[in-house]
């Protein structure tokens, strides 16, 4: 594995998704699962995340439209924190979850206003 695209992506991982979490979740790795996260931390958050052609905020919005077409929840929660930590307002995330509803259909944005409002309870955001 390419050390440095790991660093890399270990630091855009935990400005994004919070140390705390990331953390845990390598700490948590065995060494049936280590190799995923490592690949995972490099390939997605030091290659993917890391370059500056799209901003975060963008890359984050993208991420929460495709997410939440795929229906993995958990994953769009976790984004959604780091949408609002990349700017994302939400008013923004409405109008996400709208795109969602018009592209994915209707029950899968009920998923996602359900998700958001979870995730602006813990968050503070009114």
């Amino acid at each position: 594995m390419d050390n440095d695209l790991f660093e890399k992506g270990l630091a855009k991982r935990k400005s994004v998704l919070g140390a705390e979490y990331v953390e845990t979740n390598l700490a948590s790795a065995d060494e049936f699962s280590r190799p995923f996260q490592e690949a995972m931390t490099a390939w997605c958050w030091g290659f993917g995340w890391s370059d500056d052609v799209i901003d975060p905020k963008t890359r984050s919005m993208m991420n929460l439209s495709m997410i939440g077409a795929l229906g993995k929840m958990h994953e769009w929660e976790l984004h959604c924190k780091g949408a609002f930590k990349n700017g994302v307002t939400k008013d923004e995330l409405r109008a996400i979850i709208h795109v969602i509803a018009i592209y994915c259909g209707v029950p899968q944005s009920l998923e996602c206003f359900r998700a958001a409002r979870k995730v602006m309870e813990e968050l503070g955001i009114e």
